[in-house]
């Protein structure tokens, strides 16, 4: 298995050196690839965000580094269902290695992370949507750690409240927030640029830790919880709960900001795809599925910083007139993304 996980490093290298800096932001999400029949390594029906039904399809835990300049593939798993890893016929026959056994997506994402954060990558948050963060073991692994994370979570989210004044409920979980949040407490803003500018919600956050905790979980020394309630315009009734672990004190829009990040990955996935062909393949086996997912990481954090450069240049260009592609001073070198 180490030998494809090694596959990650050049790109993961690539993509911090021309990428790279300290307010980065390390984004977990998973991608499918739809597929027929059931020979291609890890396919079955499982659920499929494109469709948001049970496909035929392969998933792929995918590990996203977003940084000022831009943002690309880092990592990446093969999900193996346990329908594979209980059929020792079917493994051999997709030449899967005999060592690699059943791990959950939650186990792979934490893998990822955890790889990230052992080789020095730089970033100042870390987020994942719903899917991920609701789990109490990816909130508990990164606040031993002393991980800042924004995640979004459920609404029902465990609540423990200390003190209950006489003649109320106890608050038990995060939705039970929402009718006691005074009108004057919400505000409106943006959680970043999305394809069709900024993306504006009403916010309301709850700091954790006096009379109302994260229920059995604790913050690393120096760090709070902050519960952080979006609300669609439009649509009041559509309301999304995030759960911060956050640096004393860390400024609501910065939490805000981070939770919004969250849609990089969703833009790589969807530019992999468009751009790049991450669910064109015919491969079947674990080492063609594995090389063929590198390259197409590579290709995209070319891309991703090819962008970057073409940014960078129209600034300098826009401050300095006499900037030009002639100029050698203002020309960036870039290496070999395959080298």
């Amino acid at each position: 298995m180490s030998r494809y996980i090694a596959q990650d490093v050049p790109v993961r290298a690539y993509v911090v050196e021309h990428l790279g800096a300290p307010d980065g932001v390390l984004i977990i999400d998973d991608t499918q690839m739809v597929k027929k029949g059931d020979k291609s390594v890890g396919v079955a029906p499982q659920h499929c965000g494109a469709t948001n039904q049970i496909e035929n399809c392969q998933v792929a835990v995918m590990l996203t580094y977003a940084g000022p300049a831009g943002h690309a593939f880092i990592g990446h798993r093969l999900y193996l269902p346990k329908r594979w890893t209980d059929d020792p016929a079917r493994c051999r026959e997709a030449r899967i290695p005999a060592g690699v056994g059943f791990a959950t997506k939650l186990d792979q994402a934490i893998e990822l992370l955890s790889e990230a954060v052992d080789a020095g990558v730089p970033f100042g948050w870390i987020t994942m949507d719903g899917g991920y963060g609701q789990y109490p073991q990816v909130r508990n692994w990164m606040a031993e750690r002393g991980l800042p994370y924004v995640v979004a979570v459920s609404a029902a989210l465990p609540l423990a409240q200390i003190s209950v004044p006489v003649g109320t409920d106890p608050v038990t979980r995060a939705d039970q927030v929402l009718s006691r949040i005074p009108a004057g407490d919400w505000e409106r803003r943006s959680c970043g640029q999305g394809g069709k500018g900024e993306r504006f919600y009403d916010w309301a956050m709850i700091r954790l830790g006096g009379n109302l905790q994260a229920a059995d979980e604790t913050p690393a020394p120096g760090f709070t919880h902050t519960l952080l309630v979006r609300r669609s315009i439009a649509d009041p009734g559509d309301v999304t709960f995030f759960l911060a672990h956050a640096p004393d004190p860390t400024p609501p829009a910065t939490l805000i900001t981070i939770s919004g990040t969250r849609w990089k990955i969703e833009e790589n996935n969807e530019q992999g795809k468009d751009l790049i062909g991450l669910d064109q393949h015919q491969v079947r086996t674990w080492t063609a599925w594995h090389h063929m997912i590198t390259v197409c990481m590579f290709a995209h954090a070319f891309l991703a910083v090819q962008h970057a450069d073409l940014t960078t240049a129209a600034v300098t260009a826009t401050d300095d007139p006499a900037a030009g592609p002639g100029n050698d001073h203002h020309r960036q070198e870039r290496q070999d993304p395959t080298g």
